[in-house]
């Protein structure tokens, strides 16, 4: 069973208070309009009584004669048959009526209201008992005396049961029920209309209901949704939707950098894997070979496969120091710690650390210009590693007989280091991803390569909120440029 949706909810509860509203509004109109009409009545005939008792010699002289009484009484009812006389004595008991014999249920009835009225104690509408039922009544009274001694008191019952009757069969004419079906149909139209209203408020919280529900059916993917319904009010509910939709799509974006990273995560384990392997095979066979205790090998031979091995555990020692920087920098725990330097004096250390390599590979190395007296702030080891991986790649991919050059320009407030070769170069669909971790290119001169340089590279110039660029021609070479604050 499905429960009951907001519009439901809202009309459901207004339909109930509105009705509860409806009655107790008409049930206090009811009331008042009754006390009004009973105190304009009451106040009307409040000296009826008085007036009965002085002007008729019956009454006024105090003697009796009930029967004679009694027919007063229905004399007066038919002149005013909106009245109900009653004497009573001092004790309230009923001793003559105009009513007809059997009518009256009641022999006695409380004076406190007769006295309250003859006296004056109490605002109008005053009620006293209706002897001809249980309810209560408005009525005039006046005292009767005999020789200053009180004999009891008229008691008119104004509105007896003669005018409730006919101003019920009024009531009930066809022009009150027209006036209560005027004020029904009016009271119906007044429902719908706060229904209707009530459904174009809540209509957007539905359709944004739908919205959620279909894209929690496609997993919070807005990808996978068959449909994107939208609503694109312009209020809160328009609001809500659009940071939904932009919530997902967030979600989306970063899910799937997640997929693509963790992806990478695979394939450069792969490839670890398989530069690990490949420098431990070759350890473990040159050693192989040398500790045979037949193998016959002569001084010289031991010599160049012991230079093997060394060259071999060399590599390994560089690409796990290498592994586990790319893992530091990763982390997000690397800090830069600045200092004031010399750029060119860097510079030089970088190449003659490498000269030895570019010489054996039939490189040569420059800088341009050569008295390059540049003052930059940054923090001087992680720029030395960035010069030293480029430069490594460059010896790397540059053929016998080329040329590295480092130049370095000034434009505004940034300094311009660029790291050129006349090497292999990249092809042109490769520049976006060299920089991502053992990427090799295809035409890559592997010699001793781990592929994480300039991955490496690319972390530390970010951590010092530089770029790196890189520009190629394939055959012709490369040119990697970043910037440096001065």
């Amino acid at each position: 069973m499905h429960s009951m949706t907001l519009y439901q909810k809202l009309a459901w509860s207004f339909i109930f208070i509105f009705s509860l509203l409806c009655a107790l509004v008409f049930n206090w109109n009811k009331q008042l309009e009754q006390s009004a009409q009973d105190h304009a009545q009451q106040n009307l005939h409040l000296q009826l009584a008085e007036h009965l008792v002085n002007d008729n010699p019956l009454i006024k002289q105090g003697v009796y004669d009930y029967k004679a009484l009694e027919n007063l009484f229905h004399t007066l009812m038919i002149l005013g048959p909106a009245f109900e006389f009653y004497f009573v004595d001092s004790t309230g008991k009923l001793l003559t009526y105009s009513a007809k014999p059997g009518q009256v249920i009641k022999q006695k009835i409380n004076l406190i209201p007769i006295k309250e009225l003859i006296n004056k104690t109490s605002t109008t509408p005053i009620y006293g008992d209706d002897p001809r039922s249980n309810t209560q009544k408005i009525f005039s009274a006046a005292p009767v005396y005999n020789q200053q001694q009180l004999q009891g008191y008229l008691y008119v019952i104004i509105g007896g049961q003669t005018f409730d009757t006919l101003l019920n069969n009024i009531k009930s004419n066809d022009i009150l029920k027209i006036g209560a079906i005027g004020f029904v149909v009016a009271v119906i139209t007044l429902l719908i209309i706060m229904l209707i209203l009530f459904r174009f408020f809540t209509l957007p919280l539905t359709q944004l209901n739908n919205e959620i529900c279909q894209i929690r059916a496609a997993n919070y993917s807005l990808t996978k949704m068959t449909q994107s319904p939208r609503y694109s009010g312009n209020n809160e509910i328009g609001n809500l939707s659009k940071g939904v939709h932009g919530m997902l799509s967030r979600i989306d974006e970063q899910l799937k950098s997640l997929q693509q990273a963790d992806k990478q995560r695979r394939e450069l384990l792969t490839h670890l894997s398989h530069d690990l392997r490949t420098p431990l095979a070759s350890l473990h066979g040159f050693i192989e070979v040398i500790k045979k205790p037949k193998s016959h090998l002569n001084e010289h031979e031991k010599q160049h496969y012991l230079s093997l091995a060394m060259d071999n555990c060399q590599q390994l020692k560089l690409l796990i120091e290498q592994i586990f920087e790319l893992a530091h920098l990763e982390s997000g725990q690397v800090k830069i710690n600045t200092e004031t330097f010399n750029l060119g004096e860097l510079i030089y250390d970088c190449l003659a650390k490498l000269a030895l390599t570019a010489q054996k590979a039939g490189i040569t190395l420059q800088v341009i210009p050569e008295i390059c007296d540049f003052t930059v702030t940054t923090d001087i080891a992680k720029l030395e590693r960035i010069l030293t991986n480029l430069l490594e790649n460059a010896i790397r991919h540059t053929p016998e007989k080329g040329t590295i050059s480092i130049s370095v320009s000034q434009q505004s407030e940034q300094l311009y280091v660029t790291v050129s070769d006349t090497g292999i170069g990249i092809h042109e669909d490769e520049l976006h991803a060299i920089f991502e971790p053992h990427y090799q290119a295809r035409n890559s001169i592997k010699r001793g390569t781990s592929g994480l340089g300039l991955a490496i590279c690319k972390h530390l110039l970010t951590l010092m909120n530089s770029n790196i660029e890189v520009n190629s021609t394939l055959g012709k070479g490369s040119q990697f440029r970043f910037n440096l604050s001065k």
